[in-house]
């Protein structure tokens, strides 16, 4: 599928690729930004659904289900690509029920380093395909794929901050 929008981030990290990858492995680690009410969310949030493999083989399956303003929001992603410990690829699959984008393909890339790596999440999106949410998404959609790749890549930040070296 080709997209038509995009948006991405990139961040130096003190940390090895393969703890880099083990920890955006986890759907549940980089959507953490979806389960908590925001201003971006509109107070709403996404709760996962994930399958046996929980998002971390190729074909896996991964959903999300909200509500915003009485509006049922949903979406379903199927694992395209992995490729520890340097990249991961999902991609939208059936309806996507969203307010500002639509279909997306998402991912993150880390390039090892000599102090510990470089990480870029980055999103490939196209916008809603009913009228009223087209038009939502042509006046945020960049906003929120944005702060997306912005939220998932400062939480990796926080997250090797926080960890204490092993000896």
């Amino acid at each position: 599928m080709t997209y038509q929008r995009s948006a991405s981030s990139t961040v130096a990290l003190s940390a090895l690729a393969e703890r880099v990858f083990e920890l955006l492995d986890n759907p549940a680690f980089l959507g953490a930004h979806m389960e908590e009410p925001s201003v971006m969310m509109l107070g709403a949030s996404m709760k996962y659904d994930l399958d046996e493999a929980e998002g971390r083989s190729v074909g896996s399956v991964i959903r999300m289900r909200g509500s915003i303003l009485g509006l049922a929001l949903s979406v379903e992603e199927v694992v395209t690509e992995r490729h520890p410990p340097l990249s991961k690829t999902w991609e939208t699959r059936g309806t996507v029920r969203l307010l500002v984008i639509g279909s997306y393909r998402m991912g993150f890339r880390i390039s090892p380093a000599r102090s510990g790596c470089s990480l870029n999440v980055r999103i490939e999106y196209n916008l809603p395909t009913h009228l009223p949410d087209r038009l939502l998404g042509r006046l945020l959609g960049g906003f929120y794929a944005n702060w997306c790749v912005t939220k998932m890549t400062a939480g990796a930040i926080a997250h090797f901050r926080s960890v204490q070296p092993t000896p």
